[in-house]
Parts: C-alpha cells; sequence; structure tokens
C-alpha cells in the first residue's frame, strides 16, 4: 500500500511553474520566507514549498544565514520544504537581488525567458512552489531536512519528466486552452517524484515518517490507518492486517516514529478534524464521527487538548482569519515573471 500517495490525497498539492530564467555568471536572487509567498496566493492558512529545477549549467543553493552552499548541476531539483528563505546563485559573490519586493509581479506575469547576469557561464533553470494544507502537510514535511536536492536525470523516467517541463515551459502559451493546467500537474509530478527518490535513498538507520513509509510493516500500518482513519483501529488489528506481532508493530513503529500506532493516529485524525472544520460547514459532531469519535464530548477534549481551543472556537477564529483579504496576483498566481 502506499502511505504517501494517501496522504497527498488529502493534502490536496496545488502546483504552479512560475519562472523561467537563463542568467549568466555572477548572478544571485535571494527568494524570500515562504509565508511571505503564500501572502501573495491565498487567504487560507497554507504552506508553500518552493523549488528550483536546473535544466542547464550549474549554481548553488543555501538557506539564508545557515550552514554551507549546496552545489547544483543540471538535471537537479533543491527543495526548501519548510519554506526558508534562501539564496541561489553562480559565480564570483555578488549582492543577491531580493524578489521579496518583486513578488508581486513575478506571480503575474507569463512564463517568458527572463535573461539577466554578468555575461559568463549560462545556468538555466525552472523555478516553481507548491501550496499545500499547512497543518496536514506537517505529517511527511516533519521528515525532511531545510534544503533537499535530488537528481531526477539519472533514468529515463526522470529524463522524460525534466524534457515535458522544458517543452511546456518552452512553449507556454496563456492563450491556448489547458496549458496552465499541463503545467501545473507537471510541477505536482515533479515534486513527488522528487520525494519518492529521496525516500528510496534514505540510510538505513534513518528515522523519521518518510523512512517509516518505506519500512514495509511501518509503512503498511501507516496506509491502512491513513486510508481509513475513522475505522476503530486497535494495535491487535493493525497487528493482524500488516501480519506481525502487536510487540513488534508496537517496537517498530516507535522505532521510527517514537510513539505508538495509536497516539499517532489519534494526531491524525484531530488534523483532519482541524481541516474539515476550516473547509466544511458540517457541524462538530458530524466532523467528530467522520474522524473516528463516537462521542461529541470526547472529541471536543481531544480537540481541545491538541490545538488549545475547543472546535467551535477553533472554526469561528479560522473564519476570521479568512476574512482578512490577501494580495492575490492576477491569475493566481500561475504564471511565471521576470526577476
Amino acid at each position: 500500500m502506499d502511505v504517501l500517495s494517501e496522504v497527498l490525497k488529502t493534502v490536496k498539492l496545488d502546483g504552479a511553474l512560475f519562472y523561467n530564467g537563463e542568467f549568466s555568471a555572477p548572478w544571485c536572487f535571494r527568494s524570500p520566507a515562504s509565508r511571505v509567498v503564500a501572502r501573495h496566493l491565498s487567504s487560507d492558512s497554507v504552506h508553500v514549498i518552493i523549488f528550483h529545477l536546473l535544466t542547464e549549467g550549474r549554481g548553488y543553493a543555501q538557506v539564508e544565514g545557515e550552514g554551507h552552499p549546496v552545489s547544483l548541476s543540471a538535471g537537479e531539483i533543491v527543495i526548501f520544504p519548510h519554506g526558508d528563505p534562501h539564496i541561489v546563485g553562480n559565480g564570483s559573490p555578488v549582492k543577491p537581488v531580493d524578489n521579496e519586493q518583486e513578488l508581486q509581479r513575478i506571480l503575474s506575469e507569463g512564463l517568458k525567458l527572463s535573461r539577466f547576469g554578468g555575461g559568463g557561464e549560462v545556468t538555466r533553470f525552472v523555478c516553481g512552489y507548491m501550496v499545500c494544507e499547512a497543518q496536514l502537510s506537517r505529517v511527511f514535511l516533519g521528515g525532511l531536512p531545510p534544503i533537499l536536492k535530488i537528481n531526477i536525470r539519472n533514468d529515463a523516467s526522470g529524463q522524460w519528466l525534466e524534457d515535458s517541463i522544458r517543452y511546456s515551459v518552452g512553449n507556454a502559451d496563456p492563450s491556448k486552452p489547458g496549458g496552465e493546467a499541463v503545467i501545473a500537474k507537471l510541477a505536482e509530478v515533479l515534486f513527488v517524484e522528487a520525494l519518492r527518490r529521496y525516500i528510496a535513498v534514505l540510510p538505513p538507520d534513518q528515522t523519521g515518517w518518510l523512512a517509516g513509509v518505506r519500512d514495509p510493516e511501518v509503512g503498511k500500518a501507516l496506509a491502512l490507518m491513513h486510508r481509513q482513519p475513522a475505522h476503530p483501529w486497535t494495535i491487535a488489528a493493525l497487528a493482524t492486517d500488516v501480519g506481525i506481532s502487536r510487540s513488534v508493530l508496537a517496537e517498530r513503529f516507535r522505532r521510527y516514529l517514537s510513539e505508538t500506532p495509536i497516539a499517532y493516529l489519534t494526531r491524525w485524525r484531530l488534523q483532519l478534524s482541524a481541516q474539515m472544520l476550516k473547509s466544511t460547514s458540517s457541524s462538530v459532531a458530524q466532523i467528530a464521527a467522520e474522524v473516528g469519535y463516537e462521542s461529541e464530548p470526547a472529541f471536543n477534549r481531544a480537540f481541545k487538548r491538541e490545538f488549545g481551543l475547543p472546535p467551535a472556537r477553533f472554526r469561528n477564529q479560522a473564519r476570521l482569519a479568512r476574512r482578512k483579504p490577501a494580495r492575490r496576483a492576477s491569475t493566481k498566481g500561475r504564471r511565471s515573471a521576470k526577476r
């Protein structure tokens, strides 16, 4: 069972490619924190993941103020899953161009090629973003480092994906029906493919959610709970369906996720209920039943322990937050821009 797919069905990624660059060394730009980008995309509480795919040349990327630069080569995608502000560049040190002041323009213009730099070695790249629900996305993002680099050019499927993206970006035409949707789907596929490849190369002793996904028994237990979160799961029922003993399942689950399967399930149910409170008009009692609680009072108590507020007040605060106007870019930020 594919637990990553089960989670992504719920999280509902919304992707876009928004920039097509051809920069000549030396060049450098600063991308702001994703919470700044989010203000231009949606009035809802969303998380934005920024990524850059190099299609030609080389460069470097670095979380602003942290660690050492990560070298980049053609065919590699660099992802900033937690939305940290970061620097991308190539060549001798130059003052970064700060894109924070240009976001409105960047997100509202089309995918025409933008050229910039000092006239040296050329780097071509495509920038994109993923929008996802902030609370639910923590499940899989929690196991990722601040900066993630993956090569997608080392096999036929990755080469096909990169070629498709290059073709679609190079032939982007807002007047053609469906073009924007194709590019958005390619952005989502690119991100998911990068996650899959990252999981595949994790060290054997790695722990965390993504490492648990790769483990046959823990991954199957996670998939069962995510596929049927309202089912009255017990450790015994999970162990039977997975095909191992209760003690072995509990031990392996704690090794990877530092908690019991039922504790994990409880937190996931509450995360789902929080999203439903924000996105639906269902009553608290209906939501409690949909996530597996037989009693509304029991649900209220569990929800308050997790979020510090009872469900009704949580919903009211979410509605008030949505009424605050967002600075939306034209075309809903789905197109690209000059920097």
